[in-house]
């Protein structure tokens, strides 16, 4: 078993089926691990099992052996197929015995509720040999604790109302008093556009080589990031460990760097218009309204977005949008000119002070030799200028689709910034 020591190295379980099937989202693995880190405890492996009594069993035994804190979630329900503690206690070569404590708890659960408590719910207030209880004052599973081989073991019910305040009020203190002062870890996420992964990480080998803080690059849907991330005693001291990094990857990335943190492409744009007071009309073929959707998805965007133009058949190109039919007929649908047209439509018709206009091939049919699947035009314009940019994205239909998308957002940044 491992050796215990001054840091914290967790481990999250979540126990259910249903998350293996795909039905229900594992949400508690970001939650818990987002709330350790803010403590200075960390997070080292997820994982996720089944309702079978021996794989659980072998997950609590492969946890056991590299970390010293194992956080399991779900499977402590009154059913037949809640078997988290079974589990826990078969592996600890432990008894299950009745709480009197913990069944009092259940029992006034119900009674609050005026009903009485079904003879199935006992089987809750079971708890491993040695270990201790932990009330859940919103449900009928209680948590337990218990510390064996080296490792503290925390069973946690499955629903989020249930299980968040049970980590908050009775798993972080006790592993704050046990690992030590809270450390405070700070992030900070740079957004990135325009530039691709290995491009930036070829220029930030002397800075991802650092301990605290730390520097990753992480690749996103037509996009990429960079976190740096510090520990220090305090919050203040950890993003004064942050500051020199981040202005130095600033100083060499400037023109790429469109946001922070929670920043997204159509949040930054719906800023940037509504601090200037300007306006945006879109037009799109093959990205079907998305773009529309990411920037409504923005509270406030009704400042700044008058609407757009779904523009799939060429007829409504030319009767919305005003694409003049010889266009469509030499230079086709997909096209630098068609593109322009779209933008420049969509912006008169529509009052605004930009407009967007996107056309291509998001597939996976539809491709030919001279314009093949993933070929999208992207135009810009205000009341001075067009740009028209001509792209060739890989990736499924709905990769191609949003990467335009975020690629309209990034061209239209940089038209905005040129014509402040």
């Amino acid at each position: 078993m491992v050796d215990m020591s001054n840091d914290c190295r967790a481990e999250l379980l979540a126990v259910g089926t249903e998350i293996l099937l795909g039905q229900i989202h594992n949400a508690h693995a970001q939650f818990i691990s987002q709330e350790l880190a803010k403590h200075g405890l960390y997070v080292y492996h997820h994982g996720a099992v089944g309702d079978n009594e021996a794989r659980i069993v072998n997950a609590f035994a492969t946890a056991a052996q590299r970390s010293n804190v194992v956080i399991a979630t779900g499977g402590l329900g009154p059913t037949g197929d809640d078997l988290t503690k079974e589990a826990l206690a078969r592996f600890l070569e432990r008894k299950l015995v009745m709480s009197e404590e913990a069944l009092a708890d259940i029992v006034q659960y119900f009674a609050r509720r005026q009903r009485p408590m079904p003879e199935q719910n006992r089987k809750q207030a079971l708890c491993i040999e040695g270990g201790q209880w932990l009330p859940n004052p919103n449900g009928t599973a209680p948590g337990q604790y218990i510390f064996d081989r080296g490792v503290h073991f925390f069973l946690l019910p499955g629903p989020p109302l249930e299980m968040r305040p049970m980590l908050r009020d009775h798993v972080i203190p006790r592993l704050v008093e046990r690992f030590g002062g809270e450390r405070k870890l700070v992030s900070r996420m740079l957004h990135f556009c325009g530039i691709g992964e290995s491009d930036v990480d070829a220029q930030i080998a002397d800075l991802t080589s650092g301990d605290n803080p730390t520097v990753a690059p992480y690749a996103g849907e037509g996009e990429m990031l960079l976190r740096i991330t510090a520990t220090a005693d305090t919050e203040e001291a950890a993003r004064k460990l942050i500051e020199p990094v981040e202005a130095e990857i600033r100083s060499r990335f400037q023109p790429f760097i469109y946001g922070e943190d929670d920043d997204s492409l159509p949040s930054v744009v719906i800023g940037r218009l509504r601090k200037q007071g300007r306006t945006l009309a879109v037009a799109e073929s093959c990205t079907g309204g998305m773009l529309a959707e990411l920037l409504t998805d923005i509270p406030g965007s009704s400042e700044a977005f008058v609407g757009g133009v779904v523009a799939y058949a060429n007829q409504v190109k030319e009767r919305l949008l005003g694409v003049d039919a010889n266009t469509l007929a030499q230079d086709g649908a997909v096209s630098e000119a068609t593109a322009k047209e779209m933008a420049e439509g969509v912006r008169r018709a529509l009052g605004a002070d930009f407009g967007v206009g996107i056309t291509g091939i998001a597939g996976p049919g539809g491709g030919t030799e001279a314009k093949p699947v993933g070929l999208v035009y992207v135009a810009v314009a205000d009341n001075r200028e067009t740009r028209v940019y001509r792209l060739q994205l890989r990736g499924s239909r709905a990769q191609i689709r949003l990467r335009s998308c975020k690629q309209a957002c990034w061209r239209l940044l940089q038209l905005i910034d040129d014509h402040m």
